[in-house]
């Protein structure tokens, strides 16, 4: 799957938020890139607005324009508020819940542990990082010393980070079950999700 690998802390400035994390150089120019500095900007129109909101959650969770797009589609299906609904497919993907579980320090280190197949679901080796995740799933970290390791190391690093109500975690067994599906309020998203349902929606 191809991924970003261009500057992050250019796209965090252009979209005026720490996507991947805090960063002080973005806390000392907390405004886009670009040679004139932090000039005064138009007003940017309702599409400018929808693009910029669906570039926040596409790189917040790393995916291509072609999946996040395929992500929209799948909830626009669904019965319920479609932007609750995309949030929930983001938030339940399997490189998501194991990020949330401790055992990635990072989104993309969780993606890359579910993509090396040191991930099991109900005990199936799953290593397609989009994998959706349903309430009662067991993701454990594969028997083997080199899987169990980078786990832990995970674990001993992300201490200072909550784990969600809707996720059940064993530390000493490296496992998590999903008990339930997370409202909106519990996602707490860093974009405005109806502006992306509006953007698509055109």
């Amino acid at each position: 799957m191809a991924r970003y690998t261009g500057p992050r802390v250019r796209i965090s400035r252009r979209l005026g938020v720490p996507i991947f994390g805090s960063s002080k150089y973005l806390e000392r120019r907390p405004y886009p890139p670009g040679m004139h500095g932090p000039k005064s900007r138009r007003k940017n129109s309702d599409y400018a607005v929808g693009l910029l909101e669906k570039q926040k959650l596409r790189f917040f969770y790393g995916l291509q324009e072609k999946q996040f797009r395929n992500v929209y589609e799948r909830a626009l299906r669904m019965r319920g508020v479609t932007g609750e609904k995309m949030l929930q497919i983001l938030e339940t993907r399997l490189d998501n819940v194991v990020y949330h579980s401790g055992f990635g320090l990072t989104r993309p280190g969780a993606r890359q542990l579910v993509g090396h197949g040191h991930v099991r679901v109900n005990g199936r080796k799953v290593d397609v990082a989009s994998f959706v995740v349903k309430v009662g799933d067991v993701i454990e970290i594969k028997d083997h010393t080199k899987s169990k390791s980078a786990a832990r190391k995970s674990l001993e690093g992300s201490t200072a980070r909550v784990v969600p109500d809707w996720i059940a975690v064993d530390r000493e067994n490296l496992k998590a079950t999903l008990l339930r599906i997370p409202t909106r309020d519990e996602i707490n998203p860093i974009a405005n999700e109806q502006a992306v349902v509006e953007f698509y929606s055109r």
